[in-house]
């Protein structure tokens, strides 16, 4: 294992969430946002679930070279706007030794234009995961999941939160109780907070 990727991997640990979600420092972003809010946006977006398990701890070899894979490929999509990558996030369990990154892109085909070009990091760690997957014997498993959702097909509600997964790509606005269980902006995230279906917003 290289030093760099070493540090790599700490970085991660110490920064577990990133988006490329305008210019507001991390203490901004971290605010917690008083009210009920609705990530800003009306455009299709692709979500990529990838994660990892630790199966058998005494098989370093078989599972390290699998976590550490993960810092270089996302240092290398953060430094890249054109690709389409927007943000990621990273959940750990819920078992000791399991890990989650939820990743945002502007659409799937993007995702599979990354994991299938030669000269981007993702095809050498796929093509050294599945030289080792025999003489792991299991040591490491690896499962992904990809979704394409068309625009309107999604929603996004915070409650008194900072911004967070597409609130913080996208950015927030006011959200009340619309028609057909979904939501709509408002003006006032507090007095948006205190309207439900069962008292909807006083008419002037």
């Amino acid at each position: 294992m290289a030093r760099s990727d070493f540090t790599q991997g700490i970085r991660l640990l110490a920064t577990p969430e990133w988006n490329r979600g305008g210019p507001e420092g991390r203490a901004e972003r971290r605010r917690v946002r008083r009210g009920r809010f609705m990530a800003a946006h009306t455009e299709p977006v692709a979500v990529f679930l990838i994660g990892a398990r630790v199966n058998r701890w005494r098989s370093v070899r078989g599972w390290l070279p699998v976590f550490m894979a993960m810092p270089g490929m996302l240092k290398e999509l953060t430094a890249e706007p054109e690709n389409g990558f927007l943000g990621y996030r990273m959940l750990l369990g819920p078992s000791f030794g399991e890990v989650t990154f939820v990743q945002y892109w502007r659409r799937a085909g993007d995702i599979r234009a990354y994991a299938t070009a030669p000269a981007r990091s993702h095809r050498p760690a796929q093509s050294a995961f599945w030289r080792r997957y025999f003489t792991s014997n299991g040591a490491v498993g690896i499962w992904h999941e990809m979704y394409a959702v068309r625009p309107g097909a999604w929603s996004a509600l915070y409650g008194d939160m900072p911004a967070t997964g597409l609130g913080a790509l996208f950015g927030l606005e006011p959200a009340v109780p619309g028609g057909k269980g979904g939501y709509q902006p408002s003006a006032d995230p507090v007095f948006a907070a205190q309207v439900t279906e069962e008292r909807p917003p006083a008419v002037e």
